[in-house]
């Protein structure tokens, strides 16, 4: 087997589009996943403003993706190899190409599956929060015109105690993005691992 067939000229080309892939994927992932959450924000704001920054949490779980992919094309930039400069023979093996492409893909893909998941689930997410908060307004001020100032503050302790529901609802929303957000947290960690298996012809 000759150095073209273990080293060959487009072996670099399937490293570079393996970095390509990592850092475009898993952006357009973070990408779609903030519009889709940041919709659903701005619409639940308009009615629960006191919400808004804790609503934010599916637009930082989604960026965080596009971080995820800018890592795995760190890690596989370090790990190309230019030509020797006395021979011009390409030391940048075909395995190690096909391995970078492999984890570029990995983590972008990842991302992208993940930065979907992110929205949409974000997205109805905040909805039900902004909702259930709306509700629990209008049922108040339903009671409170139909007894009275004085007898709407003596049901302020079941007031407070139903009012927790939207608490629990926030929590299932967290819960829902750090599982969402794991789904590419587990493509960086093989991109990773992916990333450190190199050949070079001039070992």
């Amino acid at each position: 087997m000759t150095v073209y067939d273990t080293c060959p000229s487009y072996a670099t080309f399937l490293g570079n589009m393996g970095i390509m892939a990592s850092i475009v994927f898993a952006n357009v992932g973070a990408a779609a996943g903030t519009a889709k959450a940041g919709v659903g924000i701005m619409r639940a704001g308009i009615k629960t403003p006191e919400q808004l920054w804790r609503n934010l949490i599916p637009v930082v779980m989604a960026g965080v993706n596009g971080i995820y992919g800018l890592i795995t094309a760190i890690v596989l930039v370090s790990n190309l190899s230019s030509p020797d400069s006395s021979t011009s023979e390409n030391t940048y093996s075909l395995y190690s190409g096909a391995a970078h492409l492999a984890s570029g893909l990995c983590c972008g893909l990842s991302g992208l599956g993940s930065g979907f998941c992110i929205g949409i689930a974000g997205d109805a997410a905040v909805l039900a929060c902004g909702t259930f908060d709306v509700e629990l307004k209008r049922a108040a001020r339903g009671r409170t015109g139909a007894f009275g100032a004085a007898s709407g503050g003596g049901r302020g302790g079941g007031e407070k105690k139903k009012s927790g529901g939207g608490d629990k609802l926030f929590v299932s929303m967290v819960l829902i993005q750090v599982f969402a957000g794991n789904i590419a947290l587990y493509g960086l960690i093989a991109s990773i691992i992916l990333a450190q298996q190199s050949y070079s012809c001039g070992d």
